[in-house]
């Protein structure tokens, strides 16, 4: 059984490197936004047109990514949600929450000092992991049914 996982969420550090490293062996095919922060903010307008104003230049990037990343949670059977230390991440959040009332096996991957921030998507997720490697061996055992160690 091939498990589509979607990870998203934060994008400064290697923790998306770390699961599919990990995953190797295993039949899963990893998907999730594009991780280019720069190309991510202007590809609405490097599509459709410069807008002078700001927030319609972030409109136009937001409704293009929400077009790959409503597509990437849809077809997911596992959403990673990732929450960073540097940023609050309100479209981790949404992302979340969105796979949840889609019925998604959510897991969540955060720090302990933000469990009161994120008690209602801990609450919402099937498993929430501290770090990359959990989330590798949940989808281990889910695929094989094998412990760790």
């Amino acid at each position: 059984m091939t498990l589509k996982v979607y990870l998203s969420g934060e994008i400064h550090t290697d923790w998306r490197e770390q699961i599919v490293a990990g995953a190797e062996a295993l039949d899963v095919t990893f998907s999730g936004p594009v991780t280019d922060h720069g190309a991510s903010d202007d590809c609405g307008v490097a599509i459709l047109g410069e807008e002078p104003d700001k927030y319609w230049h972030d409109h136009k990037g937001a409704k293009v990514n929400a077009i790959r990343t409503r597509h990437g949670i849809e077809t997911a059977d596992v959403v990673v949600v990732r929450f960073g230390e540097k940023y609050k991440q309100w479209n981790a959040a949404f992302d979340a929450g969105y796979a949840s009332a889609l019925g998604k096996a959510v897991i969540v991957l955060s720090m302990p000092e933000h469990q009161h921030a994120l008690k209602e998507v801990h609450a919402a997720a099937l498993a929430t992991a501290e770090e990359p490697q959990q989330v590798v061996q949940i989808l281990r055992y889910v695929l094989t049914g094998a412990l760790p160690g």
